[in-house]
Order: C-alpha cells, then structure tokens, then sequence
C-alpha cells in the first residue's frame, strides 16, 4: 500500500502530518500548482521578480529523507522568506490520474541555509520515485505571498531500509518468535517440471535466482539478492514438515547440516504478514565469505548462529542440534547453488494450498506488529 500523499492528510487539524511538519518549521497552504494555476482561495499575491532556483541537486537520499539544495541568482535574494517544494510519488503511465487541482501537495519551508533536509514517513516512502520542483517565495505583512516561477522538475528514488531501520523491524520480530523447536530438515517445495530442468540444464545443481518484491516495501533485500528460498518449520505434533504446500507437490529434502553449520552465516532480512493473523520472518543463510555473505555484511542485521529467537545451530555431545521459532513461518534463503545429490526429492501427500504463497505478496502496511515508524 502506498503512503498517503500530504495533501490527503491536510484536512484534519489533528493529522500527523501536522506534526512532521513542526518539526521540520515547515507550514502547508494552498498554492498555485506547477503550471501556475492558483487555486481559488490561495492567497498568493501577483507574481513578482523573485530568484528561480535551478541546478536542483539531491543528496543524502533515505529510506524516508533527503537533501535539497539549489542554486539561485543574487538579485532579491534577501527578499525570500520562504521555499515552497512540490513533492510527488511519480505517476505510473498506466495508472489513473485523476488529481483534483485544489488540493495542496506542498511544502512550504522557512528560507533556511541550503541544502535542507526534507523528512517525513507520512510522505515519503522507501524504494519509491518522486518528482521535486521549488519555488521561492517572500511572506507579506498582510499573510500573502509572492513567490517566483517553479525551477525544472527533477527525479529521484528513496532509499532501501538501513541496518538501523531492519534491527527495529528484528527487535519486533523478536517479541512475538515463541518458543523454540527441534527441526531436522530444510525442504523446498516445487513442480516436477522444475526439478526435471535443474537436473537437465544445470548439471543436478539447483541455482540461486534474485528474490521477487514479497514483504516490506523498503526492504533491501528484494529485488537484489539471489539465493534459494527453503522453509523449514514443522508441524507442532510430529516434528516433521507440514505435507501440504503451495509451490508444488515436489519436495527437495536436504539435512539441516548440510545448509547451517558454523561455516555459515545467519542474517535477519524481513519481518511482514499479509493481512493474516500469522506473520512471516526471512532470514538469510550464506557461506562465510560468498558473495552473498557479502552482499549481507553490508546490509542486514547479522544474528548469532547459536544464540538467537528464529533459527539456532548448536552442537550437543559431539552432533549438531538445530531449533526454529514455532509462532512465526520462516522463509530461508540459502544463497549459493545447492545440489540435489546432497538430498531427495519425493512427492508430498498433502494439498497444494496457493492461498498461502508468498510470491510478490504485499505487506499489510497497517499492521501494528510487524511496521516501524518509517517510510512503508
């Protein structure tokens, strides 16, 4: 779900955007839009020589932040009071357009020393395009303004979460993980079709691929890393995996050993739900040193192998012992090829259930349990 527009929040005299705006001295009003239409009741007074800026530049780009600075020309500078910036998500060619006129989708900013950073997650989502444009304006003794014509619109796309912003979401993972229990296995479930290709195409060995956009909107992880996705929870009564699915009624079964162990690392990647009462929590497996051990370094949350609330490996009387969390489903990203030799592959019994496929699954962006207070 995108976040709301600031104009769509405007009319309540309570809205939150009402205090991102105080923090940031920032005041909304209507104005006259891009093309210089003035909405009826704006209150601008006639245009007058006022500085153009140009040389728009964006800097310091956030999963919910930015800089902003431009340059401008000398004469009436110490005239300008204010700067007024309209910031938009960038239109889809395809989606619809109706946008009324009237309502405000400006920021109107002290004039402070340049660049300026411009913050909010009530307007600004992660990994998400936005057009800028900036006027300058000078405030009238009798609350009017004069403002100067609009620089050029320029483009630019919000950042992924940062560590900082994924240890929050792991930090609520955490709170609702639940006890732990013995696992033995990782297994990936898919059609006969496709393991008939990886032993045909690629020599037996199942390959990494880059993961789809299922789970939070600015996670880093989406769209950029490749790996191999493997589930491992099992059923509370039995202690083995569930025999239902809903990727295929093909499963590929490989010891736990064989995946985790101490040349591995463990990472946090996500933590979503889908508008269900269970949520979902992906972590990442890569060997010590890959590339994607190394893509992982740099930005997710490294847990303890032995000691952590979703997945533990630890060694007892000389084997090697492995627990998951039991109130969350855990999605494993195993991140170098893995070969089919190393397990089996049989025909599960059980049904194949679509409805609980992740595949591009949006995240309920309302949910309290599994959202921080950033950019969705």
């Amino acid at each position: 779900m995108e976040a709301p527009r600031l104009a769509h929040t405007m009319s309540s005299p309570t809205s939150p955007c009402e205090e991102v705006i105080k923090n940031l001295s920032l005041e909304a009003i209507q104005l006259c839009d891009r093309d210089g239409n003035k909405s009826q009741d704006s209150g601008i007074a006639e245009m007058e020589e006022l500085p153009v800026p140009h040389n728009i530049k964006i800097s310091n780009i956030t999963c919910d932040s930015f800089k902003i600075s431009w340059d401008m020309d000398s004469k009436s500078k110490d005239r300008i009071t204010h700067y007024f910036i309209d910031l938009n998500k960038k239109e889809n060619k395809n989606s619809n357009k109706f946008k009324h006129k009237d309502v405000p989708t400006k920021l109107v900013a002290k004039a402070v020393p340049l660049p300026m950073t411009v913050r909010g997650h009530w307007f600004l989502s992660p990994r998400t395009e936005y057009t800028v444009a900036v006027q300058t304006a000078s405030k009238q003794v009798d609350g009017d303004y004069v403002v100067s014509e609009w620089s050029e619109i320029i483009e630019f796309c919000t950042a992924d979460y940062s560590k900082v912003h994924l240890t929050q979401l792991l930090e609520k993972a955490e709170v609702i993980a639940g006890r732990m229990l013995k696992l033995s296995v990782f297994y990936r479930n898919q059609h006969k079709e496709y393991f008939d290709y990886i032993r045909e195409h690629h020599g037996n060995a199942m390959q990494p691929s880059v993961k789809d956009n299922s789970g939070s909107h600015g996670s880093p992880i989406s769209g950029k890393l490749e790996g191999i996705f493997f589930s491992c929870n099992t059923e509370f009564n039995t202690g083995k995996p569930p025999q239902d699915s809903p990727y295929g009624r093909y499963r590929f079964e490989v010891a736990a050993e064989k995946l985790f162990n101490p040349n591995t690392n463990l990472y946090f990647g996500d933590f979503y739900c889908m508008y269900t009462a269970y949520h979902y929590v992906i972590l990442v497996i890569a060997p010590v040193g890959s590339p994607g051990d190394e893509f992982c370094k740099q930005r997710l949350p490294q847990l303890n192998i032995q000691d952590n609330k979703f997945l533990t490996c630890n060694e007892e009387d000389g084997v090697m012992v492995y627990h998951h969390a039991q109130d969350v489903i855990l999605e494993v990203i195993y991140t170098d090829p893995v070969d089919l030799s190393l397990g089996t592959v049989a025909e599960i019994t059980g049904h194949q259930l679509m409805s609980l496929s992740t595949a591009n699954a949006k995240k309920d962006p309302s949910c309290k349990t599994c959202n921080i207070s950033v950019g969705r």
